[in-house]
């Protein structure tokens, strides 16, 4: 069975918004991304096993409060105490992590179709985050990610690169039609292009 887009009846590629006499440069940049493996790990409380044992594509499990280790491919996003997300473009990584993970020590959920995610880049991002989401946006920086609410949807958001600024927003896959309309919204004042 082919995984269907959850964006797939609404997203348009396209220039809208205030973009006209602007650089298409100066422009924000939307964009669906599917094709991710994401799966959740949590460390049980009774585990007596560090998270440094477990290896996932090369990356360790980090206990440092809204980090991300990365290894251009793959992504391990700090969710909270003993729970991570990790996101990568390998569609097998779930299932060398199931594999190899003792199950009296981590539960592994895969969440690949249950999540909408948008990239966002350009040097106003955070002010199109700022619009619908209670966060300090000074305080984000390359390699973080938060989880919050934008317009009242609960989000996790992690920010892939500084210069120029992008940022990789992960949403339920229920919401995610909605998100996406509250995204491009609070970017129709900057200008922005569909990618």
């Amino acid at each position: 069975m082919k995984s269907q887009s959850p964006l797939n009846e609404i997203y348009k590629k396209g220039l809208y918004g205030d973009y006209e006499n602007k650089n298409e440069e100066n422009l924000i940049k939307i964009q669906e991304v599917s094709n991710l493996s994401i799966f959740q790990i949590v460390k049980y409380k009774n585990s007596k096993v560090s998270t440094n044992d477990l290896d996932i594509d090369g990356l360790k499990l980090s206990e440092k409060t809204n980090s991300v280790m990365t290894n251009g491919k793959t992504r391990i996003l700090w969710f909270g105490p003993n729970n991570w997300l990790a996101v990568s473009e390998d569609k097998n990584l779930f299932h060398k992590v199931n594999k190899n993970a003792k199950e009296t020590d981590f539960a592994i959920t895969d969440l690949s179709n249950s999540r909408t995610i948008i990239e966002i880049e350009g040097k106003l991002i955070k002010e199109v985050l700022k619009k619908g989401c209670p966060f300090n946006f000074n305080e984000l920086n390359k390699n973080n990610c938060i989880n919050s609410v934008f317009h009242g949807i609960t989000i996790t958001i992690d920010m892939l690169e500084d210069s120029p600024e992008k940022i990789r927003l992960f949403a339920l896959r229920s919401f995610g039609e909605s998100f996406y309309h509250s995204i491009t919204d609070a970017s129709l004042e900057f200008g922005y292009q569909s990618i």
